[in-house]
């Protein structure tokens, strides 16, 4: 059972609190704001709090304080795999800190991006930390002109705070390690190149590794999912058995693309890591229970999320915004399951 709670009429203020602690209302509102405090007040204070269930009105706080507690969080699809550990390892900074995270989800729709930035603003968060996906001439304006400290994760998007991952690295070394066991016709299933990151970069480190091996990266056979799908990643790869029937290794933009392309290439008969190297991206629990086994690329995305939200905390406290744009890349860990 939950305790009792006393009745908190709407007219409750803290000099109601105060009276009710035996403290000064200087005490109660440096509690409410972080502020210092000896944990004889604070710890009065806090009963006192628990007991009526008191909430600040955040509207007045901010006008008291010129600072506001809320961040948010745009993110392209709140059920990517990705996006939950960067949200994670955002959520976790901010919370250490008593921000509340708003979050936002577009559906990789830019209008509706562009709608969370404006309303976002409109709400008065303190700053916004966006999971970036398509960069266009539209969200840059709307970057440049946001009232709000701004952080992006994923990409690399120009004159805006960034973290991101090392995805050309993480595909080359995929396409390396394919090269060294003897493989020479590989193929590529890639994303849409409106994507820098998934799309571009990706598609561009598999090319460098062909080239550094004496081939012709700019031949590789190569097609683009409408969609990060085992379905998609199915159809591609039937496609490429077809035209490419030599193929003797595929790299996959993600580990999803790359379980449809497994079943693909089963149904062909083909022996994956014996006749045929198959690599994903994304590090999916699923891929230690295939057969065999996904080699992929793990990216550190619960450390994207906290760094952003790290480096968004400290524009907050910077008393001369406008120094140096901080741009992050983060590693990355190969893991060998036998696929390749």
């Amino acid at each position: 059972m939950h305790p009792k709670r006393e009745k908190v009429t709407a007219a409750m203020t803290i000099s109601d609190i105060a009276k009710m602690a035996g403290v000064s209302s200087a005490a109660v509102s440096r509690y409410l704001n972080g502020g210092p405090l000896s944990e004889q007040k604070r710890t009065a204070i806090r009963e006192v709090v628990e007991k009526t269930g008191y909430h600040p009105d955040s509207a007045a706080q901010t006008l008291r304080t010129g600072r506001v507690h809320q961040v948010g969080v745009i993110a392209p699809s709140i059920g990517s795999q990705s996006v939950g550990q960067i949200t994670a390892g955002i959520a976790g900074e901010l919370g250490a800190q008593n921000y509340l995270l708003l979050l936002g989800n577009t559906e990789l729709d830019p209008q509706r991006e562009l709608g969370y930035l404006a309303a976002m603003q409109r709400n008065h968060v303190a700053g916004i930390i966006l999971l970036g996906s398509y960069y266009s001439p539209q969200l840059a304006l709307a970057l440049k002109n946001c009232r709000v400290p701004v952080v992006v994760t994923g990409q690399r998007f120009p004159e805006v705070a960034c973290v991101y991952n090392d995805d050309r690295s993480a595909a080359r070394e995929l396409a390396q390690r394919m090269l060294e066991r003897g493989r020479r016709h590989i193929v590529y299933i890639g994303g849409t190149e409106r994507d820098q990151a998934t799309g571009v970069q990706r598609r561009e480190g598999v090319q460098d590794a062909l080239n550094a091996a004496g081939l012709d990266g700019d031949a590789l056979p190569r097609i683009c999912c409408t969609a990060f799908t085992m379905e998609e990643g199915e159809r591609c790869m039937k496609e490429l058995l077809a035209c490419c029937p030599a193929l003797d290794g595929v790299v996959c933009v993600t580990d999803t693309v790359a379980f449809g392309a497994m079943r693909a290439l089963k149904q062909a008969g083909r022996k994956i890591g014996a006749d045929v190297s198959l690599a994903g991206i994304g590090d999916s629990w699923a891929g230690s229970v295939t057969e065999p086994g996904l080699t992929t690329v793990q990216f550190y995305q619960k450390q994207v999320g906290e760094e952003a939200a790290r480096m968004l905390l400290q524009m907050l406290e910077e008393k001369e915004p406008g120094g140096p744009v901080r741009q992050v890349t983060l590693g990355y860990r190969v893991v060998e399951r036998g696929s390749i």
